[in-house]
């Protein structure tokens, strides 16, 4: 038959390794071995540099500031009492404007430096979640708003916001990738920047815990509301960190970069748009 001859060729050769008792497998599992060392040894390097555990530490610190969430998901259900029905349309609503986020960047953020964006978002958020104490407190009734337009209209202004800030973490963070270990770099970092969320959800956990706030009392639901807020700027304190990549735009990146920064750009937009639509 066609091509006997060789595989005839190929039997005897493995042949001849099994009685000279060698594995005919075993350089391509050295090669196997030596490549995941290398690109180890290249992720150790990379957290060496400055450049690249500065930035990646702020974003660390950025993410894991304590939320409130779950504390105000038993105030909407059991002291405004809205139901299932009602927090899945608020839920479908955040997660276009999500989207409504990511066109907003791509149409009008992506000349701004990436510190500059992370900066005014961090600042323009903290009194947008603050406007949560008028919904505590039950203000918003005394000003004619009801409680399901103030829940709507405070979520979809944060989950826009939200969007513009989450956008730049990831250029940023696809822009720190060196060559040669772009794909694990870029996976590490979103591991941190994942890991970092739980434990801003933990902390916030532990000092929901702290001021017994629980499913029927929310009497230290504000004060929880104003710790979880203005803890989120502290990470501001060290924005300087960013100096160097964080001062050029997506834009400017891409420019310097060429195909490879376009490219690494184009993947953070998408990780941003799947997680959009996915939430969704």
């Amino acid at each position: 038959p066609v091509g006997g001859k060789g595989k005839g060729a190929q039997t005897e050769a493995v042949a001849g390794d099994i009685v000279d008792g060698t594995d005919p497998n075993e350089g391509g599992d050295e090669d196997l071995l030596e490549g995941v060392k290398a690109q180890i040894d290249g992720l150790v390097a990379a957290f060496r540099d400055p450049a690249i555990w500065k930035p990646a530490l702020f974003l660390f610190l950025w993410q894991s500031t304590p939320t409130g969430e779950g504390a105000m998901l038993y105030f909407m259900t059991n002291d405004l009492g809205f139901g299932p029905e009602f927090l899945g349309r608020v839920r479908f609503v955040t997660a276009l404007s999500s989207l409504v986020g990511v066109w907003a960047y791509q149409k009008y953020l992506r000349t701004i430096p990436i510190k500059d964006i992370l900066f005014w978002t961090s600042i323009a958020s903290a009194p947008l979640g603050l406007s949560n104490l008028l919904l505590i407190t039950h203000a918003n009734r005394a000003l004619g708003i009801p409680d399901g337009a103030f829940v709507f209209g405070d979520d979809v202004a944060l989950s826009i916001l939200g969007e513009l800030a989450f956008l730049p973490t990831l250029v940023l963070a696809a822009r720190l990738c060196p060559p040669g270990i772009e794909a694990v770099l870029f996976a590490s970092l979103m591991s941190i920047f994942n890991g970092a969320s739980t434990v801003g959800t933990e902390l916030g956990a532990a000092l929901t815990k702290y001021l017994g706030v629980t499913e029927s009392n929310f009497d230290n639901l504000a004060l929880l509301t104003v710790i979880c807020n203005v803890s989120s700027l502290y990470p501001l304190l060290l924005i300087g960190w960013l100096d160097g990549v964080g001062s050029k735009s997506e834009e400017e990146m891409e420019t310097e970069g060429g195909e490879e920064g376009t490219a690494a750009t184009a993947t953070a937009t998408a990780t941003a748009t799947a997680t959009a639509t996915a939430t969704a």
